[in-house]
Parts: structure tokens; C-alpha cells; sequence
């Protein structure tokens, strides 16, 4: 799998520490960060998945998921 570019790299640290001024933990920055470059590298189709392999919160009901999701969670479930 392609690692992150420079560019990436950059982008990560610059919302890392935007998240960390508005007051969020280290951690979660870092989590926010991190998904957010992934999320954009799926959608440029950097990535092996051009999807996310989440099934949605599980509180949401089946009807307000997405396809994919719904997808996910159908494919979890018969393995």
C-alpha cells in the first residue's frame, strides 16, 4: 500500500494541530487527522478501497445508513 506523500504528511500535522487549538486531546487530534487524510486519499483512489470498511454507527437505524454501510455490515455478518 502507498505510504502518505509529503504533501500528506504536512496536511496531517496542519490539522493535528488545528484540532489541538480548538481545545481537542492529543489523541483525538491525531485520530481526526489521520482519518481525514485517509479519507481524502480514498477519494483521490490512492488507496487499495475507494470505501470505507465501516458499517455505520450502530446506534442509527438500518434505514438511515448508507448502501455501502449496509453492504459492510451484510459481508461482517455471513463470515
Amino acid at each position: 500500500m502507498p505510504e502518505w506523500t509529503d504533501k500528506d504528511e504536512r496536511q496531517y500535522e496542519h490539522i493535528k494541530e488545528s484540532e489541538l487549538d480548538r481545545g481537542k486531546s492529543k489523541d483525538d487530534a491525531k485520530e481526526i487527522a489521520a482519518r481525514t487524510i485517509n479519507k481524502q486519499r480514498r477519494n483521490e483512489g490512492r488507496t487499495p478501497n475507494r470505501t470505507t470498511q465501516g458499517t455505520g454507527n450502530p446506534n442509527t437505524s438500518l434505514d438511515k445508513r448508507t448502501v455501502d454501510e449496509l453492504r459492510n455490515r451484510a459481508a461482517e455478518s455471513s463470515r
